[in-house]
């Protein structure tokens, strides 16, 4: 978190989660009318403290805090034009920082503001952005916009958020989404709209994912609030590939609202096969396999009772690298299932994402490498079922919106660097 009073700014991270890094104490400590607050795993650059968000900076009597959700695509040659020498920069976000950083020391007199106009459009990839000097708060959205980010309104000020479920539990009434390629300015001089970037880069293109399993299912994206979303995904789920069963289950936590409208479309009996453990996070994203299979015996614990001698619907919301889901699938079995029949409210997971995911390269996806048979033998399922692309479209219900399907479809809207793609196998780099 970064905190100022106007006149000094305060910057206290660390790692872990936030209940681990902040107390009672901490906070009292941090004093002011204007913060950021920023979470997140680490996508590029080493998982350090150094990297923790948000970035700080100051220059020329202009301190700069930086948050960022997503992934640039050129960082390597943005740090290269700026004549940078490997090490100054120790990720994207921290890139960001330095450039707008730099334009203030060439053009003294300047606020962040103006740093910002000719660095942002020097950008590519997928950045949401919150950033804070002592007078100003600002929201910056790619002209993708890749990633949500939304305003809300306090009695007394405003706030941005990533989601707008963080503007309910502060109190905040939700106003509404930034645009893609929007800059929102926000001082004590009220709030200014800028468009940084020229209109034909202009293409919404939202992350599919979001809906799919990244988003909480009470926040709302293009409208829509994504509980509803999920469950029309699992209705349709069960009109593509009905199977006779004893139990409709969900795979906590974002496929529950899935399997319930399973259930309700297919007239099977909706029940909990899976206890989750709270305190374990998103097992997808820890650092290596190991970690992520202790992380589901960890994380979930079956329901014997309600799961022995019964034909399972097992609903989930993707399948990344498979080991997750063969776990589950193994658990149900030991815990007595007698048949398993897994629906996946998404397609397969085929391609890398580059714009705010650490999903691996190609190699570690599962749908990359094998086919729909060979991997429900893999997973050791009865049947393996995934919702195809324009049923998952139809079911998230905005008619004409744009999305990035880059991670099912291969169709990258921004162009990945050769050596992203090379690196993380993708068949053909100029794709999309």
């Amino acid at each position: 978190m970064a905190v100022t009073d106007g006149t000094d700014m305060v910057v206290v991270k660390d790692m872990g989660l936030v209940t681990n890094v902040f107390n009672e104490y901490k906070l009292a400590g941090l004093r002011g009318h204007l913060a950021v607050g920023h979470t997140r795993y680490s996508t590029t650059g080493s998982s350090t403290w150094h990297n923790a968000q948000p970035v700080y900076r100051s220059v020329a009597g202009h301190p700069i805090a930086l948050g960022h959700n997503g992934n640039l695509t050129n960082t390597e040659r943005l740090a290269a034009d700026a004549g940078m020498l490997p090490g100054v920069v120790t990720s994207d976000s921290d890139l960001i920082a330095e450039l707008v950083a730099r334009d203030l020391e060439t053009r003294p007199g300047h606020t962040v503001v103006d740093a910002l106009l000719p660095v942002l459009p020097t950008l590519q990839g997928a950045f949401s952005l919150v950033i804070a000097d002592n007078d100003r708060l600002i929201g910056v959205r790619d002209p993708n916009g890749f990633r949500p980010l939304c305003l809300g309104r306090l009695e007394s000020g405003w706030v941005l958020a990533s989601e707008t479920t963080a503007l309910d539990i502060v109190g905040a009434h939700f106003v509404r989404e930034l645009d893609p390629g929007e800059m929102l300015v926000i001082s004590a001089d009220g709030q200014q709209s800028l468009r940084p970037f020229a209109e034909d880069r202009v293409r919404p293109t939202l992350c599919i994912f979001e809906f799919v399993y990244l988003a909480r299912p009470d926040s709302r994206l293009y409208g829509q609030e994504l509980h509803g979303a999920r469950e029309r995904m699992g209705e349709l789920l069960a009109v593509q590939a009905p199977v006779a069963a004893d139990m409709v289950m969900g795979v906590p936590d974002s496929a529950i609202p899935a399997a319930e409208g399973y259930a309700r479309r297919s007239g099977i009996p909706y029940g909990q096969g899976l206890v989750k453990n709270r305190y374990i996070g998103r097992t997808f994203i820890a650092p290596d396999q190991h970690q992520r299979d202790q992380g589901v015996r960890r994380k979930l614990n079956p329901l014997r009772s309600s799961i022995e001698g019964k034909r399972l619907v097992v609903v989930d919301d993707s399948i990344v690298r498979g080991t997750t889901t063969r776990a589950v699938v193994r658990m149900l079995r030991d815990a007595g299932a007698v048949e398993i029949h897994l629906r996946i409210c998404s397609p397969p997971y085929r391609w890398p994402c580059f714009y705010g995911l650490d999903t691996g390269t190609r190699s570690e996806l599962i749908a990359a490498n094998l086919e729909v048979g060979e991997i429900c033998d893999y997973i050791g399922a009865d049947t393996l079922a995934y919702l195809e692309l324009r049923s998952l479209e139809e079911a998230i219900g905005v008619p004409g919106a744009g999305f990035c399907t880059a991670c099912v479809s291969g169709h990258y809207p921004v162009a990945v660097p050769v050596a992203l793609t090379t690196a993380a196998g993708a068949l053909d780099p100029a794709r999309g």
